[in-house]
């Protein structure tokens, strides 16, 4: 499959999607931060030192999602109709489980907005908690499902 972000010369350039059908489309990526289990505690119990850092991780990942094509160069700007993010604390990682869905009604996909949506979470948790745990590993970052579109459904098998 030839790789559309690049021309004939081999040069980088942003895909023309103006002869794309508008269709509603979604895409969920995943990821997770792996901490100590005292970290997660000071998250859980509320008693992190600059506070609410699922709160704030959160908010965080929808303002990534919905600046993505600020951040990723050959993003095309989209009109994001839905951001979510569920962070999920887990024991037995330990740390938080990341997961974030993105949609909008447009002319091209959404993957990269909720791959960025956890990863700008994943970076403000580990902001948040670094000065307990420097050796906390952002890990696992993925598209899990993305829909919607001329090339359909794509769904990671559990």
């Amino acid at each position: 499959m030839p790789l559309t972000h690049f021309d004939a010369e081999g040069h980088a350039h942003m895909v023309d999607v103006s002869d794309k059908a508008v269709t509603d489309r979604i895409a969920v990526a995943s990821g997770a931060v792996k901490m100590s289990a005292e970290t997660l505690d000071l998250i859980v119990e509320g008693r992190a030192k600059k506070g609410d850092v699922l709160g704030v991780a959160r908010l965080a990942g929808i303002m990534g999602a919905k600046r993505t094509s600020d951040l990723i160069p050959l993003c095309h700007p989209l009109p994001v109709t839905k951001v979510a993010l569920d962070l999920v604390p887990d024991p037995a990682l330990p740390g938080i489980r990341i997961t974030a869905t993105v949609k909008t009604s447009g002319q091209t996909g959404v993957e990269m907005e909720a791959l960025t949506a956890v990863s700008t979470a994943a970076l403000t948790i580990y902001d948040m908690v670094k000065a307990a745990d420097r050796a906390m590993v952002i890990a696992d970052i993925r598209l899990d499902l993305k829909d919607g579109g001329k090339s359909g459904r794509y769904e990671v098998k559990r």
